[in-house]
């Protein structure tokens, strides 16, 4: 018989499976068999069966059961089969939850390896930012021990003193290059010196001593060389040029001194000023006053003007005159002393033209006076910026504390000798001169001559105005009648304005100057005038007209040999010998041709006023005429030309006038064959008698003079 089976409650699956309770809880999974029990002690097996039996009876399933008379086995398989099915259900939720509780704990685990590599990354990451900052604290520490060993270096080579520097400034001439090197780093270790003394170095201390011992030495020997070469320019003859290049090589030992004892600067400045200035004084006056033995003995005095007559007599005691005052009027070769070539020519020597027995004019021998001025005002300027240091306001001070009495002698001296000097073209010159003097200093960058020349022009400038002045004023109170015989060739006076006119007006144009041109046009009024009061001293128009073109045409040959052109001073006398030549051919056509010329005139107004008829009543008249002019013709030509050469200084301006006059008599001809074509006098039987016009032209043709 099958051993009886333990019947368990439906819902004992539900119930905890405490490992305490397997076995013998009712929450057994499989059904408990008797046979398969560990039977030891009967009385605890059957107290465990009375045990389950009575639970088992007490259940309410069990109680309904048995009320209902269900048979228990069909129930028990029922039950049975039921507990498989749980039993299968919770292998399932089993495996699940097995499942589910492995993954729960990979997840887990992983998720506390992740928190740890979170933390030793976070760990790494502090470990770094700590590296990098000891590294920047390393870098800073570096940097400021590289920069403290610079600055120690530095400080420490600024106050080391070398035993070379030390050989050199005790031993060494100043002359020798190691002196001038080693002095160079004596300057600069007292410079770093005084640096770091100011900033309370107590490391200076240890070499001031040396180094005050040493800059006191270098002193010494600096002041001593360098009065040396001061004194050498004093020597007689001596050209101080060369010390004073070679002393440029040494311009260090004055910088030297202005930073470190500017006392002693201050001494040598002094005496190279006291000394330079009596050597540029000494030497322009020695060469002045050589310079000026060499000017032409004759110069212009106070009656050498343009209106003076050339037979006014002098006192007895007076300096006899100059042997032609046209000289004093005419440029020459004069206007070459501006030319490029010779403005900065050397200089002359008074020696040398003393034995050729050469003399100059005054404008000569100025641009040599100044050029050498200028020359050593230039080199000694910049030897002065560059030598002492010094520019601006400073170097011009320094300049003319050189140069001042020099200057200051020779405008002395010009202003002595331009008192008594009457020739207008010789300042003339000088202010030209100046001027371009001034344009080469600023090209050489020199202004410290600027004051100067400002001065020599305002000295210059009101002397040639009062010369010119003084000229104008001659010629307008001079009287015609006075002058003794007049004939009516151009007269000296003329000649002088036209000299001296053309002499300022080409020196003029290279560098303009209005004030100039106007007392120029001055002169040019009066001189004009002048002609006129001389022309109407002759009796005869022929006369005054032949004068008027002598002296217009010398004037305006003269001007237009130096002046341009189309200046107004050539315009002006153009227009004038035009004017008065126009007058003087009518003047010289009207004795031999005045009546054809007063016949075609009248001929021509009443043609013109359509009177034609009037001319009916004029045949014996125009027969006169064309028998007169057949008959006389060629000897009046002939007359009239040999007039005309003789009366004309200009056989040039005599041939033009001949000319223009047989032009003139061929144009008054071809008139009269004209009016002798009206048909008033058309008929007339004289008429054969004309002379054919291109027959006369060819005839007049051989009456020109060639010259």
């Amino acid at each position: 018989m099958a051993a009886p089976q333990l019947i368990l409650p439906a819902g004992a699956s539900d119930m905890d499976e405490d490992e305490n309770a397997l076995g013998s809880g009712p929450g057994l999974q499989e059904p408990l068999q008797l046979g398969e029990l560990d039977i030891t002690s009967d009385e605890f097996i059957l107290d465990e069966v009375d045990v389950h039996i009575q639970a088992n009876l007490e259940d309410d399933l069990v109680k309904e059961a048995l009320k209902t008379g269900v048979d228990l086995r069909h129930y028990s398989k029922q039950v049975e089969l039921e507990l498989q099915q749980i039993e299968q259900k919770s292998i399932r939720d089993c495996i699940l939850m097995g499942k589910r509780w492995d993954l729960s704990l990979t997840s887990g685990r992983m998720e506390q390896m992740l928190g740890a590599f979170q933390s030793d990354l976070s760990s790494i990451s502090s470990e770094i930012r700590t590296l990098q900052e000891q590294s920047g604290a390393m870098n800073v520490r570096l940097r400021n021990r590289q920069a403290v060993r610079g600055r120690l270096g530095e400080l420490v080579d600024g106050l080391v003193v070398p035993s070379v520097l030390v050989t050199a400034i005790l031993e060494a001439p100043v002359t020798d290059p190691r002196f001038l090197e080693q002095l160079q780093e004596l300057d600069a270790k007292a410079a770093a010196v005084r640096e770091q003394e100011a900033r309370g170095t107590a490391a200076c201390a240890d070499v001031k001593g040396v180094l005050d011992r040493l800059r006191v030495k270098a002193v010494a020997k600096i002041r001593e060389f360098v009065l040396q070469k001061i004194y050498s320019f004093r020597k007689p003859m001596t050209n101080y040029q060369i010390p004073q290049t070679a002393l440029l090589k040494y311009r260090f030992f004055y910088q030297f001194l202005l930073g470190n004892e500017r006392a002693t600067a201050r001494e040598i400045r002094d005496e190279y000023v006291e000394t330079l200035g009596k050597v540029y004084l000494s030497y322009s006056r020695s060469y002045l006053g050589r310079l000026m033995k060499v000017q032409y003995e004759e110069v212009a005095e106070k009656d050498d003007l343009m209106g003076v007559e050339d037979t006014a007599k002098k006192g007895f005691f007076s300096k006899p005159s100059l042997r032609s005052r046209n000289t004093i009027f005419t440029l020459g070769t004069r206007g070459s002393v501006i030319s490029p070539i010779e403005l900065e020519a050397p200089i002359l020597v008074p020696h040398t033209a003393q034995r050729g027995e050469q003399r100059y004019p005054f404008e000569a021998l100025f641009r040599s006076q100044h050029y050498a001025l200028l020359d050593n005002s230039c080199r000694e300027y910049l030897f002065i910026c560059d030598f002492f240091s010094v520019s601006g306001p400073a170097a011009h001070d320094l300049f003319h504390a050189v140069m001042g009495r020099t200057l200051n002698m020779t405008l002395k001296h010009l202003e002595s000798y331009l008192a008594d000097c009457y020739d207008a073209i010789a300042v003339f010159l000088c202010i030209h001169i100046i001027l371009r003097f001034r344009n080469i200093a600023a090209k050489r960058d020199v202004p410290a001559l600027d004051r100067y020349w400002e001065q020599v022009l305002a000295l210059l400038w009101p002397r040639f105005e009062l010369i010119l002045e003084m000229n104008v004023q001659s010629v307008r109170s001079t009287d015609p009648q006075r002058l003794g015989g007049l004939d009516t060739r151009p007269h000296y006076i003329t000649r002088r304005y036209a000299e001296f006119s053309s002499a300022l007006v080409s020196i003029n144009q290279t560098i303009p100057n209005e004030r100039t041109m106007q007392l120029l046009g001055q002169l040019q009024v009066e001189v004009e005038n002048f002609v006129l009061r001389v022309a109407a001293e002759f009796s005869s128009r022929k006369e005054q007209l032949v004068f008027l073109i002598n002296n217009y045409d010398m004037m305006l040959g003269v001007l237009m040999e130096r002046a341009a052109d189309d200046s107004k001073e050539v315009e002006s006398f153009q227009q004038l010998l035009n004017a008065r030549t126009q007058e003087f051919i009518e003047e010289l056509l009207s004795p031999p041709f005045g009546g054809l010329v007063s016949f075609v005139k009248e001929a021509e107004s009443l043609i013109e006023r359509g009177q034609a008829e009037k001319l009916r009543g004029e045949e014996a008249r125009v027969t006169q005429l064309i028998r007169g002019f057949g008959s006389s013709w060629k000897s009046s030509v002939e007359s009239l030309s040999q007039d005309v050469m003789r009366s004309f200084t200009n056989f040039r301006n005599g041939t033009s006038i001949i000319q223009g006059a047989l032009t003139q008599l061929i144009q008054l001809y071809h008139r009269f064959h004209r009016v002798l074509s009206q048909p008033q006098l058309r008929a007339l039987p004289a008429r054969a008698e004309l002379i054919n016009i291109h027959h006369l032209m060819v005839e007049l043709k051989k009456h020109k003079p060639n010259f």
